[in-house]
């Protein structure tokens, strides 16, 4: 079975990809992870013995079926645990990343299966996130469509969080621009970099840059 350390390399690789077939830059890899140059060039060539990836010199590194296949199933146990731990046991969306992390490896499908009948079969988590599945064996990036693109004055609703740092996190917690949350933008100063959503009742200003990180879809 794969380490813990292959997993994260082919979940990193996975979340990066454009497309089932595409290239994802080592050193975009090793930003992801925090690892040097060397540490990406000797781990790509295991993972490429081992069947996981193909690499394309001076291009990148690409997952094969049998890497892919392995990354989602990452993938979704890191997803369900994270909306497990939200929903049942009600801790802080901030803080369940680095838990999921961990409990990832370890959890066998078995348990994994009485999470996901227990949560109802959930397509995607806290922060919108999709969930792979058998099902759903595609990995989805989303439409694209954020709070900085949609249309203004038309409804829409929170779909996604692409920003899960802390800091961003509790800022959408203030704001309420949670997934779910029905949001209008009311205006777009390009020239002052300002976007201003209505939330029903409340108003929420953010910058450009803020609102880009906020995936939208029809409410």
């Amino acid at each position: 079975m794969p380490t813990s350390t292959v997993e994260n390399y082919l979940k990193a690789i996975l979340v990066r990809s454009a497309d089932a077939g595409a290239v994802v830059s080592t050193g975009s890899i090793a930003e992801a992870l925090g690892v040097t140059p060397g540490t990406i060039t000797t781990m790509v060539k295991s993972l490429a013995a081992q069947g996981l990836v193909e690499h394309q010199p001076r291009e990148g590194v690409r997952l094969t079926p049998a890497g892919r296949a392995h990354a989602l199933g990452v993938l979704r146990k890191h997803r369900l645990i994270e909306t497990f731990l939200v929903q049942v046991l009600k801790m802080d969306w901030k803080e369940v990343h680095e838990e999921a992390e961990a409990l990832e490896h370890a959890i066998s499908d078995r348990v994994l299966l009485r999470i996901d009948a227990i949560l109802g079969h959930p397509v995607s988590d806290p922060h919108g996130d999709p969930i792979p599945s058998p099902k759903r064996p595609l990995f989805d990036r989303g439409k694209g469509v954020t709070l900085a693109t949609c249309e203004p004055q038309r409804p829409f609703r929170v779909q996604r969080i692409l920003d899960q740092s802390g800091p961003f996190l509790e800022f959408i917690q203030r704001t309420g621009l949670k997934p779910g949350a029905r949001v209008r933008v009311r205006e777009r100063d390009r020239a002052s970099g300002v976007v201003r959503c209505e939330l029903g009742d409340a108003e929420a200003a953010l910058g450009l840059p803020e609102a880009a990180k906020i995936e939208v879809g029809a409410a």
